[in-house]
């Protein structure tokens, strides 16, 4: 439809009336307060009225206006042409002040509306029904009537934007144009990421992972100095959803955190999060890990992580499975390090810590669930991939034996531990493992092979700098994250001192691949499961 031609919105609006109407009542009253001292009447519904009655400011039910009272449930209250007039009218149009004094409809200058709390409700664990009934309609309804009309009315839909609105009228007298834009440009974001909230439940409602339109809705946590690159602007949100990491965690010291550093720690936490039963640590460098141990205690889990690459480790991001103690935070601050992620810290750690100005300490209170499912995205030009989080997990009853030699139980522990840590790597990936330790890390190559040759190079290189007699890969186990497509990747497995195999499964060339490993006398294990990492 064409636009018709309204007179141009005014800079300043001097409020006369106020509709508030929110279930978060964060700073309600004094707000209020503050309006009712500037001459702003105001008008309210339910349980916000009777909180401003109860603080004893002159407040008029919506019902007064409307000439309806609240009905059904609840449901209808502000559903009215009296309501939705006084929020939509174009003051200085003539047609729209005539329509509004020949029905009666006054003025609405400020609408105060936080919606009913949908995502909190759904977050509980409430039944079909008591979610249901917390969708809020008129709330949405009232606020993109109200953000529609900028230019005559400010919408404010959390606390923040009501105080930017009383400190306006303070200061000014009213609110200035500029400042009812962005209020109004907040409130669609708003009700845009309520709206998803309740198409995201309702599809998962009815069991539809892929519904015809999916929205993605976040807040915004922090603008960056930049991105991945200096050249590259960058901010950073938090979506609704419920696990541990960087996005709920809570920094005790250093910097903010750079778009790579929040990178690299979420990679960091999900891999240790795989050893949640034990002391474990993993190191982290450019989104790859460059170690990754288990030990009798967190600081020894550290030392065997370290020792993997300890070249690559520095100015890396560390993740740690257990509670943070002095002894391994100690041991932490002889290297440079970007970021230290735990689930909790200790008060001596902290302290030690707190000497690295530089250094980031971030406390996430849990280690996120591996096996707990969940959705990750990434964008393409004109759109985004969507797929549920890789939450496999090998065990030694799926492992299929394909060879003569079978392997002994140290093996096989071996190769679920470097299958676990393969699966965090990028593709093509190779990990040595020996002991609950990496022994090296091909991440990212073309071809496996290469991987396969990388990762020798590191085992031999940290064996050396530990004065080792030979290759940290020397009886380890090798895992591959997808098949071998030909045997020369685990020829060369072979040549580092792997005895032990593991690998997807799956190529052509599968009977070839295993010929090699018997021709070899080495012992190799098919998971059927593929775990690449792009």
């Amino acid at each position: 439809m064409s636009a018709p031609v309204f007179p141009p919105a005014p800079d300043l609006v001097a409020p006369k009336r106020a509709l508030i109407s929110v279930s978060d009542k964060t700073g309600l009253v004094e707000a209020a307060r503050a309006l009712v001292a500037a001459g702003v009447e105001l008008v309210s519904t339910g349980g916000t009225k009777a909180a401003l009655a109860a603080a004893g400011l002159p407040v008029k039910d919506v019902s007064e206006l409307t000439g309806f009272p609240e009905m059904m449930d609840g449901r209808v209250k502000t559903l009215h042409p009296v309501v939705h007039g006084g929020l939509l009218g174009v003051r200085d149009a003539e047609s729209h002040a005539a329509a509004m004094a020949e029905h009666g409809i006054g003025p609405i200058d400020i609408l105060y509306c936080n919606l009913y709390p949908f995502e909190a409700t759904v977050a509980a664990g409430a039944d079909f029904e008591t979610c249901v009934e917390n969708i809020d309609i008129g709330g949405p309804a009232m606020i993109r009537s109200s953000a529609k009309n900028h230019g005559y009315v400010a919408v404010c839909v959390d606390p923040e934007g009501m105080a930017e609105v009383v400190a306006a009228v303070a200061a000014d007298g009213g609110t200035g144009l500029a400042l009812r834009k962005r209020l109004a440009a907040r409130a669609y974001a708003r009700t845009a990421a309520y709206d998803a909230a309740i198409s995201a439940w309702f599809a998962g409602q009815l069991g539809d992972a892929w519904p015809d339109r999916k929205s993605i809705a976040g807040t915004l946590a922090q603008t960056m100095r930049y991105g991945e690159n200096p050249h590259q602007a960058a901010a950073f949100y938090r979506t609704s959803e419920a696990r541990p990491g960087v996005a709920g965690a809570r920094q005790l010291q250093g910097k903010e955190l750079s778009y790579n550093n929040i990178a690299d720690t979420d990679a960091a936490y999900e891999l240790v999060a795989e050893f949640a039963d034990q002391p474990a640590v993993a190191i982290i460098k450019h989104a790859n890990p460059c170690g990754v141990a288990v030990g009798a205690t967190l600081s020894e889990a550290y030392d065997r992580a370290l020792q993997c690459d300890p070249v690559s480790a520095f100015g890396g991001v560390i993740a740690v499975s257990q509670k943070l103690d002095a002894e391994t935070a100690r041991r932490i601050t002889e290297l440079f390090t970007e970021v230290v992620i735990a689930p909790d810290a200790d008060a001596d750690a902290i302290a030690l810590f707190a000497a690295k100005k530089n250094l980031r300490l971030l406390i996430a209170g849990a280690l996120p669930d591996p096996l707990a499912g969940g959705e990750v995205f990434r964008s393409v030009a004109g759109g985004f991939l969507v797929q549920s989080r890789d939450t496999a997990r090998i065990r030694a009853a799926d492992l299929k034996i394909v060879t003569k030699r079978q392997p002994t139980p140290t093996e096989i522990a071996d190769m679920l531990f470097a299958f676990t840590v393969a699966k965090h790597v990028k593709s093509n990936a190779i990990v040595y493992a020996r002991n609950g330790q990496t022994a090296g890390i091909g991440a990212g190559q073309m071809n496996r092979r290469d991987s396969a040759r990388i990762a020798a190079l590191r085992a031999a290189e940290a064996a050396e700098a530990a004065g080792l007699p030979h290759s940290l890969a020397q009886g380890s186990a090798c895992a591959s994250e997808a098949f071998f497509p030909f045997p020369d990747g685990l020829l060369q497995a072979v040549e580092a001192g792997a005895t032990a195999v593991i690998q997807p499964g799956g190529s052509i060339k599968d009977a070839d691949v295993i010929a090699a490993a018997d021709a070899a006398g080495i012992t190799m294990a098919f998971t059927g499961v593929r775990v690449f990492r792009h």
